[in-house]
C-alpha cells in the first residue's frame, strides 16, 4: 500500500477548479478530484498553521492538545505528565503512526517543524527531509526532493509520504518567468466595486490599506504581493498573485503525478490533497491572511482518491480535518484511541454514504481570539479579542446566500445567535469534561496578552493610522485594548 498526502499550505478551496472556481488554477488537482471524493464542507478545527497541524497530527482539538496559538504557552502541545509511559501517546496515536502500524515506511518532506519549533510534528516519521527555508520555499525547491525520494522507493511495497508545498502562502512567490496565466481573466465576480468601497472603510491588519499586516511596505523580492490596494483595478494584482501561486504549485504536482505514472504505480496510490487552512481573499475585508475563525480561513480542501473505493463523488457533510485519523484507521481496520476527537467518515470514502457531523466549532487564537460555530447554512463567529480589527463581538453569516461574509445578520437574527451559543457551550462543556486539564488554552492566550500576532503592536499601528489619515479609529482601538499603551 502506498499513500501520498499533499499538504498545500494556505490553499482556499474556493480558488480550485474542482470546487467551481472560474479560473483554471488546478488542472492536476482537478484530475485527482474526478477520480476520488471531494469534500465541500471540510474545516480545520484550529487555525492557523501551528494549531492546525498540531490538531491533525495528534487527532485532538487545540483545547485538548493545548496548542492554539503561534507564541506563548499555548503554542506548545501539552505534556502528558505523570501518566506518560516509556513512550508518549504520539508514538502510537499520531497520524503517521497509523501507517507505521501497517508496516509501512513513513516519510516527511516539510520545513514546518523548524518553522514553528513544533517538533512533535515529527512523531511517527522514520525519514524527515527539511527543505530548509522555513516555509519560504518555492515549488521548484520542493519537487526535486519528492521525485528523488520516489525514485529510491521504486522497489518499496508500502509507504506513506507527507509533502508540504507553500506557494499559496504569503508572500506570493511564483517565479517571474512563470508569468501571469490569469492576466486576461476577470477577478471573482463577488468582489464588486461596492464591496471594495466597503473594504476601504475597514480597520485592521491585512485590510486593503496594509496588506503587510501593520504597514503597507512592499518587498522587491515579491513583486506579485502588493503592500496596499488603493484602487479597485489594483485588486487584480492581489488575486492574480495568489492564483498564480496555486497554478504554479499545481504544475509541480503534475510533475509528481507524471513521475508516478512513469513508475507504473499511479493507479495503486492513495492520494490525499488538503491544507492546513485557507486564505482570506476579501472575506471580512481581509486580504492575504489566514487570521480569523471564518469561512475564508478555516474551510480547507479535502480530496481523497482511494483505489477500489468511490470515484467522482462529492460529499457535502460537515467534517474536521482531524477526522482523517479515525477514517484511515477504520479503513485499515485499526482501533481508534478513545481520546481522539475525530469522527470517521470512512462510509463516504467506501460507499458514498453520508457521515457528516451536526455542527462544527472552529477556533483561531494566533491573530484574533475567536470561536465559530458552523451549523446548517450559517456561520456564527464569537470574538474574544479582535486583533485590532474592530470586529463585532457576534457575527452571523448565511453562507448559502452570503458565502463571502459581507452581511452580518447577528442583530437581525438573535434567535440563531442563541442557537449557535448553545452549540458552542455544548462543545465547550464536552471538551472540558473529557480532559485532565482544567484550563482552556484560549484563555491562556488572553491572559498572556492576547493573540501573538496582535500582541504589543497597537502603538505602531496607531502611528500608521495617523500617517494614512485614519486617526479616527485610534480612540476605539484604545477603548477595546486599554492594556496597550499608545
Amino acid at each position: 500500500m502506498k499513500v501520498l498526502l499533499l499538504d498545500l499550505d494556505s490553499t482556499n478551496p474556493e480558488h480550485l477548479g474542482c470546487y467551481g472556481y472560474h479560473r483554471n488554477t488546478s488542472p492536476h488537482i482537478d484530475r485527482i478530484a474526478h477520480s476520488g471524493v471531494t469534500f465541500t464542507n471540510y474545516y480545520t478545527s484550529d487555525a492557523p498553521c501551528c494549531p492546525s497541524r498540531n490538531a491533525l497530527m495528534s487527532g485532538k482539538f487545540g483545547i485538548h492538545n493545548g496548542a492554539v496559538g503561534h507564541g506563548g504557552t499555548a503554542a506548545d502541545q501539552r505534556l502528558e505528565g505523570k501518566s506518560r509511559q516509556f513512550q508518549s501517546k504520539l508514538h502510537t496515536d499520531s497520524l503517521p503512526a497509523i501507517f507505521k502500524a501497517q508496516g509501512m515506511k513513513t516519510a516527511l518532506i516539510s520545513p514546518f517543524a523548524e518553522r514553528h519549533s513544533t517538533y512533535t510534528f515529527y512523531a511517527g516519521f522514520q525519514e524527515i527531509y527539511d527543505t530548509g527555508k522555513n516555509g519560504m520555499e518555492s515549488a521548484e525547491e520542493v519537487t526535486p526532493t519528492v521525485l528523488q525520494w520516489l525514485d529510491r522507493q521504486d522497489q518499496e511495497e508500502d509507504w506513506f509520504l507527507y509533502v508540504n508545498y507553500w506557494d499559496p502562502h504569503t508572500p506570493y512567490r511564483a517565479p517571474e518567468p512563470f508569468g501571469n496565466p490569469f492576466a486576461n481573466e476577470p477577478i471573482p465576480s463577488w468582489l464588486t466595486e461596492d464591496v471594495f468601497e466597503q473594504h476601504k472603510q475597514k480597520i485592521g491588519p491585512h485590510s486593503v490599506h496594509e496588506i503587510n499586516m501593520y504597514n503597507d511596505n512592499v518587498s522587491p523580492d515579491y513583486p506579485r504581493h502588493p503592500g496596499k490596494i488603493e484602487q479597485y483595478d489594483e485588486l487584480r494584482r492581489m488575486i492574480d498573485g495568489y492564483d498564480s501561486g496555486i497554478r504554479y504549485m499545481d504544475s509541480h504536482l503534475g510533475q509528481i503525478f507524471d513521475h508516478l505514472e512513469q513508475q507504473g504505480v499511479m493507479d495503486e496510490i492513495v492520494i490525499i490533497i488538503t491544507s492546513d487552512h485557507g486564505e482570506n481573499m476579501g472575506q471580512l475585508g481581509i486580504y492575504g491572511e489566514h487570521g480569523t475563525a471564518d469561512q475564508g480561513t478555516c474551510r480547507i480542501p479535502m480530496i481523497m482518491r482511494w483505489p477500489g473505493a468511490i470515484q467522482g463523488h462529492v460529499d457535502h457533510g460537515l467534517h474536521y480535518h482531524l477526522d482523517l485519523l479515525p477514517t484511515v484507521a477504520e479503513i485499515l481496520r485499526q482501533p481508534a484511541p478513545a481520546d481522539w476527537d475525530g469522527q470517521s467518515y470512512a462510509p463516504v470514502i467506501l460507499r458514498g454514504e453520508d457521515a457528516g457531523r451536526e455542527y462544527l466549532v472552529v477556533s483561531q487564537c494566533a491573530h484574533v481570539c475567536q470561536r465559530s460555530v458552523r451549523f446548517g447554512d450559517y456561520l456564527y463567529i464569537r470574538t474574544y479579542h479582535d486583533g485590532y480589527h474592530l470586529f463585532d463581538k457576534e457575527m452571523l453569516f448565511n453562507l448559502k446566500d452570503d458565502p463571502h461574509e459581507i452581511h452580518n445578520l447577528a442583530a437581525a437574527r438573535p434567535e440563531l445567535c442563541r442557537e449557535a451559543v448553545y452549540l458552542l457551550n455544548e462543545w465547550h462543556d464536552d471538551a472540558m469534561m473529557t480532559m485532565t486539564d482544567d484550563i482552556d488554552p484560549l484563555w491562556t492566550v488572553m491572559r498572556e496578552g492576547g493573540p501573538y500576532h496582535a500582541r504589543g503592536h497597537l502603538a505602531a499601528y496607531a502611528r500608521h493610522l495617523e500617517s494614512t489619515g485614519r486617526s479616527h479609529a485610534i480612540p476605539l482601538l484604545q477603548q477595546r485594548h486599554p492594556q496597550e499603551k499608545l
